[in-house]
C-alpha cells in the first residue's frame, strides 16, 4: 500500500474551500446512484448500518426491507460499543462517516467533477464507516494530518482507505498528511 500512496498526486497544502456545499454532492444517503450496492431499496445510510454493526435486528424501514432497527456497533474510531436503536437520537449516537470527507475532496479535485460522480463519490460504501457520533464530530472534514482515529489499532485500515478511495477517485492528498499516512501504513 506504501506503493500506492507514493502514487498519489500530492498538493502543498488543502486549497481553499469557500464554495463547498453539501448539496453538490446530491440527495444524502440516496439509494438512485451507480455507487456499489445502490439501488437495493435500501438508502446508503441503512446499507453501511447492515454491514457495519453486530447483532442486528432488520425491520422495514421506508422502502428498506432490510432497515436495521437495532444492534451494536464497536466504533473503529474510538474502540466504543455503543447500542444502537433506531428512534429519536439514534443518528446523534451513530454517524455514517467519510473516510475521505466530502469537503476535503471537494477542495482536492472533487469540484471538477460532474453531479453523478459527486453522487457515487457520497454513496460509495469504500468511503463509508459507521461510528461514534462524537468521534465524527470531531473528525470534522480533516485531512490525517490534523486527525487520526484516537483508536491506534485503526490507523493502518484507515490509511488504507483513504489512500485507496483517494486512488480510485483520482483525488489530490495534502502533502502535510503523507507522512501521517505512511506512518499508518508502515505498521501495517
Amino acid at each position: 500500500m506504501l506503493g500506492e500512496l507514493a502514487l498519489v498526486p500530492v498538493l502543498a497544502q488543502r486549497p481553499d474551500a469557500a464554495d463547498y456545499e453539501r448539496s453538490a454532492f446530491g440527495q444524502a444517503w440516496t439509494d438512485n446512484t451507480d455507487a456499489a450496492g445502490a439501488n437495493n431499496g435500501c438508502d446508503t445510510r441503512n446499507d453501511i448500518l447492515n454491514r457495519d454493526l453486530n447483532d442486528k435486528i432488520l425491520a422495514a424501514v421506508d422502502s428498506c426491507t432490510r432497515g436495521v432497527a437495532s444492534g451494536e456497533l464497536r466504533s473503529p474510531y474510538s474502540g466504543r460499543w455503543i447500542v444502537f436503536k433506531r428512534g429519536k437520537g439514534s443518528g446523534a449516537k451513530v454517524q455514517i462517516d467519510h473516510i475521505v470527507p466530502l469537503a476535503y475532496a471537494w477542495a482536492m479535485g472533487a469540484r471538477t467533477w460532474d453531479a453523478a460522480l459527486r453522487q457515487r463519490f457520497a454513496n460509495d460504501p469504500a468511503n463509508l464507516v459507521a461510528v461514534d457520533g462524537e468521534a465524527n464530530q470531531d473528525k470534522s472534514d480533516s485531512a490525517p494530518a490534523r486527525w487520526m482515529p484516537a483508536n491506534s489499532g485503526f490507523h493502518c485500515q484507515y490509511a488504507v482507505q483513504f489512500v485507496t478511495v483517494l486512488r480510485t477517485y483520482g483525488l489530490y492528498l495534502d502533502r502535510p498528511s503523507v507522512p501521517v499516512l505512511r506512518r499508518a501504513l508502515e505498521r501495517c
